[in-house]
């Protein structure tokens, strides 16, 4: 039987997001329940709410969560109700070629839930990333759910569901950060502060974060970079190369994803080097470089998607780390809040005054 919870919903293009009850179907084959217990702020849902990503209005908004798995649909063998998991929006098909060549972090086939949650009067709703989960429970493809440790809170296992994966995952799976390499991170959010957490993991020697902001040039410091450069004041690309010997670092990660601060990451990197991707830009932004410094410095322009992460590796082995006291993912979370505080976070995020607000149910 369909059972009605209160989700948060993103009703058109820049409007107010609101609570409203949602109805969640039974889950058919393949799919499950999950019963939610915290979830986070990401910039992700903000683009949603704002007409950035599609205008598939009306939005059930939230993706970063971690909950209880209630119910599954015929068919599912990997969970089972009673399992803690974190939810992902990438769930791999097994089938497709990046799949069958051993690299299903490529999955060119994801799947989601093939039923749709309503509003009362039957409005299908857009579940961001596939999960929508600002609400009591959601509907997600079972692949989707990722079995972690239930020791963890769920306020921190969830982060591992997009911004604190894609940040780690950007630095150790796609840059491929190695014993003593000198990384750059150019913009220090959530995702930021992330790969430099994961570029201090992987064994760099000097991390720098690049930040206009001197509040998050500190919590990267906390967090593990050896340097810090506000490139309000000072140009990072020369910055980056003083720090580096004058070559520029092995790897530059670019958080922000807009064509300035990545033309700043090519320009950053020592020859042969790496530029990661991982900031999300918009669909209009564009990037002109000379095509004979593409060819000239050589080295690996990369895109990060979801920080190439496999889920069913990478989850557990992070919340393991934390356990172990070797990462603080708790470090990420800034403020818990309701459900009915979600509008103000957004513009707390907006204004640059959380990391992370974790929607706790």
């Amino acid at each position: 039987m369909a059972q009605h919870v209160q989700g948060v919903i993103a009703p058109g293009k820049n409007e107010s997001v609101r609570v409203e009850t949602i109805v969640i179907p039974d889950p058919g084959p393949g799919e499950a329940v999950v019963k939610i217990q915290a979830c986070g702020v990401c910039h992700t849902d903000l683009h949603y709410k704002q007409g950035g990503i599609n205008d598939e209005f009306p939005f059930l908004l939230g993706h970063e969560a971690a909950g209880v798995v209630e119910s599954v649909g015929e068919g599912v063998t990997d969970v089972a109700p009673g399992d803690f998991v974190v939810l992902n929006w990438r769930a791999v098909c097994g089938q497709c070629r990046a799949c069958l060549r051993g690299r299903p972090w490529y999955c060119f086939d994801t799947h989601n839930a093939k039923q749709k949650m309503t509003l009362p009067d039957g409005t299908e709703l857009s579940p961001a990333l596939g999960i929508g989960a600002f609400a009591e429970k959601t509907l997600v493809a079972a692949g989707q759910c990722t079995k972690v440790d239930p020791e963890v809170s769920p306020a921190v296992a969830g982060l591992l569901g997009c911004g604190v994966m894609a940040g780690i995952g950007a630095a150790i799976n796609t840059g491929q950060v190695g014993r003593g390499d000198s990384v750059a991170v150019i913009g220090c959010g959530g995702v930021g502060d992330a790969a430099v957490v994961g570029a201090r993991l992987a064994g760099a020697a000097k991390i720098i974060a690049v930040d206009i902001d001197d509040r998050k040039l500190e919590t990267a410091k906390k967090m593990g970079a050896t340097h810090t450069v506000n490139s309000r004041a000072t140009d990072p690309v020369e910055a980056v190369r003083s720090l580096t010997g004058g070559h520029g670092a092995d790897v530059v990660i670019e958080a922000v994803g807009r064509p300035e601060t990545y033309e700043q990451a090519f320009y950053a990197r020592d020859l042969a080097g790496t530029v990661v991707l991982v900031g999300v830009p918009t669909p209009e932004m564009k990037l002109e470089l000379p095509l004979l410094d593409v060819f000239g410095r050589g080295g690996s322009l990369k895109s990060s998607w979801y920080g190439d992460c496999l889920p069913s590796r990478d989850f557990p082995m992070l919340i393991d780390l934390h356990q172990q006291g070797r990462i603080d993912l708790g470090a990420f979370v800034t403020e818990t809040i309701g459900l009915g505080e979600v509008e103000q976070a957004f513009a707390r995020m907006h204004d640059g005054d959380v990391l992370r607000s974790v929607v706790v149910l």
